[in-house]
C-alpha cells in the first residue's frame, strides 16, 4: 500500500487526523535523531523537513492535520522525545493533542494506530514485533469507519493541546 499510502496525505481534502497509541515507533528514519536528543545534542531534523513542509502546504491550503497521542504517564524516554519533536509539526500545522493512556482506557479507545482521512477513508496501520511500521490497510466496512470517527471525536475531545501538556 506504499505509493497509495502516501498519496491520501497529498490528495485528502479536508482533514487527516492520527491516533497513535503504541509506547514506541522504530522508524530507521528518526533513530539518529532520538540518540542525539538523548545525548542532549542538536540536530537539523534533516529526515524530517519534507513532511514538515507537507503540513505548512496543507495548512496554506486550508486542508488540516491533527493528531491525539495516547501516552504512559510518566514518559519514556521516546514519549519524551516525541514530545520535544512535536512541537516542528505542531508549529507548521499539526493539531497535536496528548491524552494520558489511563484515560484512554477509560473512554475504551482502540489499541491501534490509524489514519482517517476527511473522515472516511480509514487506514489501519501495523507494526512488527520490532515496534516498526510494516503497512496500512485500507478499511471500508462503514460501521468500522464511524466507530473511528467516534473514537476520533472522543480523544479530541478529552486529548490536552500540546502546549497545555508540555506546561503541565
Amino acid at each position: 500500500m506504499g505509493d497509495e499510502f502516501g498519496q491520501l496525505f497529498r490528495t485528502f481534502e479536508h482533514t487527516a487526523f492520527r491516533l497513535e497509541v503504541r509506547d514506541r515507533y522504530n522508524s530507521p528514519r528518526e533513530t539518529e535523531s532520538f540518540e542525539k536528543f538523548l545525548a542532549g545534542e542538536s540536530d537539523d531534523l534533516a529526515w524530517h523537513q519534507n513532511w514538515l513542509a507537507m503540513i505548512r502546504d496543507s495548512s496554506n491550503e486550508g486542508r488540516r492535520f491533527s493528531r491525539v497521542r495516547v501516552v504512559s504517564v510518566p514518559l519514556s524516554d521516546y514519549s519524551r522525545f516525541g514530545v520535544w519533536i512535536s512541537q516542528f509539526a505542531y508549529n507548521a500545522g499539526d493539531d497535536i493533542r496528548y491524552l494520558n493512556r489511563d484515560k484512554a482506557k477509560v473512554l475504551d479507545l482502540p489499541g491501534h494506530d490509524y489514519w482517517l482521512f476527511d473522515s472516511r477513508k480509514l487506514v489501519r496501520m501495523h507494526f512488527g514485533k520490532d515496534d516498526r511500521f510494516v503497512g496500512g490497510e485500507v478499511v471500508e466496512d462503514a460501521p468500522t469507519i464511524v466507530q473511528h470517527n467516534y473514537w476520533r471525536d472522543t480523544a479530541q475531545h478529552y486529548a490536552i493541546p500540546r502546549d497545555g501538556f508540555v506546561s503541565e
